[in-house]
């Protein structure tokens, strides 16, 4: 659907680009997320986008940013849950599930460092990164945390790559996957609070 031809602010057509390119990366995939597709869903030209992201590369990144915070906004909801004792560790682990797998992320990500962007990944996992360390007593970051966060990622963007075929290779059930790391979170989140003297 394309959004009527009139006068927008550098701030709105950017903001429109991003939410169009985030349509087009669930619909059809990061390979079609290029600035002739994306100004074509918005009804802005080439030139337009080129302006704002500079390459369709700019573009890639730029999305990527978005993604983090438009996905990490709904991550940061399940951890206040949580500490209010109203969500769990799972809701956390969905999630950031949930961003590689249905909001696109994973396949984001791994075309972008296909195609030589090293960078990639580092908004999405700063911001899943910020909202590990929330989960620390008092903020504090620790070794423990990065290691939660890293393992989170790491099992959340193989499982969005191939999670449903190694799955049934190996006859598992598809949601394997979103179990041990459940397991794993909710044991390292136990056990950081045994340390701290939590009960």
């Amino acid at each position: 659907m394309s959004i009527a031809r009139k006068r927008l602010t550098p701030e709105e057509s950017r903001t429109a680009a991003l939410q169009a390119a985030r349509q087009l990366l669930i619909e059809t995939g990061p390979q079609s997320v290029t600035l002739k597709a994306v100004a074509t869903r918005i009804g802005r030209t080439h030139a337009n986008l080129l302006h704002h992201f500079g390459s369709a590369s700019g573009l890639q990144r730029a999305l990527a940013g978005y993604l983090a915070e438009t996905i990490c906004e709904t991550i940061s909801q399940a951890v206040l849950k949580s500490r209010a004792g109203e969500g769990s560790p799972r809701d956390i682990v969905d999630l950031t599930f949930d961003a590689f797998d249905k909001e696109g992320a994973g396949a984001l990500a791994s075309w972008m460092l296909i195609s030589g962007n090293e960078d990639a990944l580092d908004p999405i996992v700063e911001k899943i990164h910020e909202l590990v360390d929330e989960l620390g007593e008092d903020g504090h970051e620790d070794r423990r945390l990065h290691e939660d966060t890293l393992e989170l990622v790491l099992l959340a963007l193989g499982d969005a790559l191939m999670g449903r075929q190694l799955s049934a290779s190996l006859g598992l059930a598809r949601e394997t996957g979103r179990e041990i790391a459940e397991r794993r979170f909710t044991q390292s989140l136990e056990s950081g609070k045994a340390s701290h003297g939590v009960s």
